[in-house]
């Protein structure tokens, strides 16, 4: 991974950080700045090491519906870290989650091509892996967040109907 790629993820995942993490801290007027800031900078580090293995874990479950070397693991590139980081930019909640959403669905089938010509995978068993490794590294982050909520006492945001 390049250190331009390395820089991408780390923003995409200060913003992502900043969307989940600033609305709790403005719930709780007590909460220090440095305990805000050490959040921030934490679940930044949390949220881009979890991009970034987002298409290694795809690539893995790739291997494993078809065994045997296929060839070298999938990796971001500018291009494609670029719209991971304007969903993360979008990732606050008053600009938008279903947008959030979309762009993410989005930055997952473009890592359907590549992994699918790496693999030697069809298009759909390669954004089935995609998706399983999206869903299953989202699940994971989220049982993270729930845990250190918890443990700070903070409540999760109530959902509007």
């Amino acid at each position: 991974m390049s250190s331009v790629v390395g820089v991408l993820l780390l923003f995409a995942g200060l913003s992502e950080a900043a969307g989940r993490i600033l609305p709790l801290v403005a719930r709780r007027p007590t909460a220090s700045r440095s305990h805000a800031i050490m959040l921030l900078l934490s679940g930044a580090v949390v949220e881009g090491v979890v991009f970034a293995l987002w298409p290694l874990t795809a690539w893995t479950l790739a291997e494993l519906a078809l065994p045997g070397p296929q060839g070298v693991a999938l990796a971001w590139t500018p291009g494609r870290v670029a719209p991971l980081l304007l969903a993360a930019v979008l990732a606050f909640p008053l600009l938008g989650p279903l947008l959030h959403l979309l762009l993410l669905m989005g930055v997952g089938i473009g890592l359907v091509g590549p992994l699918a010509e790496t693999t030697g995978l069809g298009w759909w068993a390669a954004a089935g892996c995609v998706a399983v490794a999206g869903v299953g590294l989202g699940t994971a982050i989220e049982i993270v967040r729930r845990l250190v909520m918890q443990i700070s006492g903070t409540r999760p945001p109530a959902l509007i109907a």
